[in-house]
């Protein structure tokens, strides 16, 4: 049985990292902004705090983000294009993943990096029809407070707004 020693296993690992290294294994990365230099420009107002944002995951409502998103934004003087530049610090998981995966300078508008974030994100949301929405029904033993809560809760995702009469009609109609 051969030994090796420490000085040669230490040579050993030496010579496969430097032939890794030769080989290109360890290829360097380079990051460049999904964004224009016109919005890379853009400078912040004067005496700007950047905000503490709510994250999106890529999961939830990405209306509710976007909305969220621009009234904090809002709230601490930024507008319009500059929001562009915040936008990364409101995203973790999926959702920054698929900031990182945009192509490079492929933005030059918050109009435009908002309709890819909700093109990307907003499709997975359920929405209801005004037909589940009536065929929703109170299940046996559930408590009327219960079922209207369910209700109210499926209306708000109804692609279709009911005026309030209709919501107490239909609502009422499923306690039958």
């Amino acid at each position: 049985m051969h030994l090796l020693s420490i000085e040669q296993i230490q040579s050993l690992v030496a010579d496969a990292v430097k032939f890794q290294l030769r080989e290109g294994s360890f290829k360097t990365y380079h990051y460049s902004k999904p964004y224009t230099k016109r919005i890379a420009t853009l400078k912040m107002p004067l005496g700007y705090e950047p905000s503490k944002f709510h994250q999106f995951d890529g999961k939830g409502d990405p209306k509710q983000h976007i909305t969220h998103f621009i009234e904090t934004c809002n709230n601490a003087g930024t507008y319009d294009d500059l929001l562009v530049k915040q936008f990364v610090r409101s995203l973790q998981s999926l959702a920054f993943d698929w900031y990182a995966d945009l192509a490079s300078a492929s933005n030059d508008s918050w109009e435009q990096m908002q309709k890819e974030f909700l093109n990307c994100f907003y499709s997975s949301r359920r929405t209801v029809s005004i037909s589940e929405l009536g065929n929703t029904k109170q299940f046996d033993q559930e408590p009327v407070i219960h079922y209207i809560n369910r209700w109210h809760a499926l209306s708000l995702k109804c692609k279709d707004h009911l005026p309030e009469s209709s919501t107490v009609e239909v609502c009422s109609q499923g306690m039958d």
